[in-house]
């Protein structure tokens, strides 16, 4: 993967709504992580400066992605069947993690904490193996973009 592959801009479908602050927050932490660091790089390509749109549309996940002057380069359609079950589960355990921060001991809080760091992983492994051949992305950026990938279900 070239050193230079990289998203200068993500954008979500802003169409289907808000979500709760708890959810808002992890939208704008997960874009701004990955604005500061990321490895993207569309296959093919030979580096550059790449915009993002995520979006959900007949129940497929839509990347479309642009060279920095907003030129379309690609889009790519993954099935979210495959995400259905790892994206349930996080949504579980996020809703514990958010009610045990309120009320719970550190030692709860950090063990259904790790439990969701667990699930999550599994989501952004499941996101590289069905973007493999399509676009390269490293760990992080992986799991920044499961991230948003969940948040566009929040909202539907």
């Amino acid at each position: 993967m070239s050193a230079h592959g990289r998203l200068v801009s993500i954008d979500l479908d802003e169409t289907i709504g808000r979500a709760t602050p708890d959810v808002e927050h992890e939208r704008a932490v997960a874009i701004f992580d990955l604005i500061e660091d990321n490895c993207f790089e569309p296959v093919g390509a030979e580096g550059g400066r790449y915009r993002l749109k995520l979006r959900v549309a007949d129940k497929r996940l839509v990347f479309e992605i642009e060279d920095e002057a907003g030129a379309p380069l690609a889009t790519h359609i993954l099935s979210l069947t495959p995400f259905r079950r790892i994206i349930r589960d996080y949504f579980l355990i996020c809703d514990s993690y958010y009610a045990a921060i309120r009320s719970a001991t550190p030692s709860q809080i950090e063990a259904i904490d790790m439990g969701r760091r667990g699930v999550h992983n599994d989501g952004s492994q499941l996101l590289r193996e069905r973007l493999a051949g399509k676009i390269s992305i490293d760990d992080d950026t992986a799991r920044r973009l499961f991230t948003l990938i969940c948040v566009l279900h929040w909202r539907n």
